[in-house]
């Protein structure tokens, strides 16, 4: 069976007045469930509340647009309450609880990709919410809600039947939500648009790496993630995971095409991703984007802690390293043809540009 590996947009899974939950689905894009990958989006409108929740699966969220407050209980210690902007990530181990508030006239959206292996199901995130309609709370019976907090019946049933709402709520604006506190950000969150650059390619293109020294909790989600931002008309060389990862992307910002080579020199995927769009790069297969007039900008997790790769051009690329003579007859032609193909691109970049 041939693999699709064309990009997807997610589908709403609810919503209101507060914002909506998008995500994609395993049956549309099957790479999630071979993976075990989950993604999902949240967009709260202006007042939007996210519920209380924890996951099954650890995370990585990115701060797509917009600026908010997140709120992040680690197991058995205080709440967090840090202010959250475009740029940002955050990374969420299991068992942490997280909610979400908007209180900008700017929608607030953010994006989350993670593993599931130790999920309900597989490439897909299954949230469990501690209030609301389908909150913990409505499964457990009076009389046992009543005795674990020392509450009598009437308490109870207000407590658990006043919020109505799914998931995602609008709260009046005259309640006073909790505050940033400063301070918290620390080790918690990374804005990927103000960190130094781990990468920096003049006319080609920025990268920021997610990592335990800038974000320590990095270290418990298990795996890595990275911000690459190229220049119109640039192009991230071809190069693969050698470390058997899978690469699992989403278009942040402009456009560009992107081509995918998997096993027996197969091109697997031509096409061309705009903002919204998520693919995800099979182990091993190797890929590589051009970036149209506006720029092409992406968010990435690897499934791995440590990712290595090998890029195919550049200074660094294994063509570099093997022998004139191996590659005469490895691509069957003469000694000037192998010259040109070895000189031509000296530099040590993984983004070119066509005046570089």
């Amino acid at each position: 069976m041939e693999l699709d590996l064309s990009p997807k947009l997610p589908k709403k899974v609810y919503g209101g007045d507060g914002g909506s939950y998008f995500a994609w689905c395993p049956e549309e894009l099957p790479m999630l469930r071979d993976g075990n990958i989950g993604a999902s989006k949240l967009a709260l409108e202006k007042f939007g509340f996210a519920l209380p929740r924890y996951s099954d699966s650890s995370k990585v969220a990115y701060v797509l647009q917009g600026a908010g407050t997140a709120g992040i209980v680690l197991p058995e210690k205080e709440e967090k309450v840090i202010a959250i902007k475009k740029g940002d990530s955050i990374a969420l181990p299991f068992g942490v609880v997280t909610w979400w508030f908007n209180n900008e006239d700017t929608e607030l959206v953010i994006l989350f990709l993670g593993e599931t292996h130790k999920g309900h199901k597989a490439g897909q995130f299954t949230d469990f919410y501690l209030t609301g309609s389908n909150g913990i709370f409505t499964g457990f019976s009076t009389e046992f809600v009543g005795r674990a907090w020392d509450l009598d019946e009437a308490t109870v049933k207000k407590l658990v039947g006043s919020q109505t709402g799914n998931g995602i709520v609008k709260v009046d604006p005259s309640l006073k939500m909790p505050s940033p506190k400063k301070g918290d950000r620390e080790g918690f969150v990374l804005n990927c648009l103000e960190a130094p650059l781990d990468v920096d390619i003049k006319n080609g293109g920025r990268v920021v790496v997610l990592n335990t020294k800038n974000l320590p909790l990095v270290g418990e989600v298990g795996f890595g993630a990275d911000l690459v931002r190229i220049d119109g008309h640039s192009m991230c060389s071809p190069g693969f995971s050698c470390d058997s990862a899978l690469q699992v992307t989403y278009i942040v910002g402009g456009s560009g095409r992107v081509q995918i080579v998997g096993a027996d020199g197969k091109r697997v995927l031509e096409t061309h991703v705009k903002a919204g769009a998520l693919f995800i790069v099979p182990r091993f297969f190797v890929v590589s984007k051009i970036a149209d007039s506006d720029g092409l900008s992406w968010f990435s997790i690897v499934t791995t802690p440590d990712p290595i790769f090998t890029h195919l051009a550049g200074k660094t690329s294994v063509w570099k390293a093997l022998s004139p003579e191996v590659l005469q007859a490895a691509f069957k032609v003469g000694p000037e043809v192998e010259k040109a193909f070895r000189s031509k691109r000296t530099s040590d970049a993984i983004f070119f540009h066509p005046s570089n």
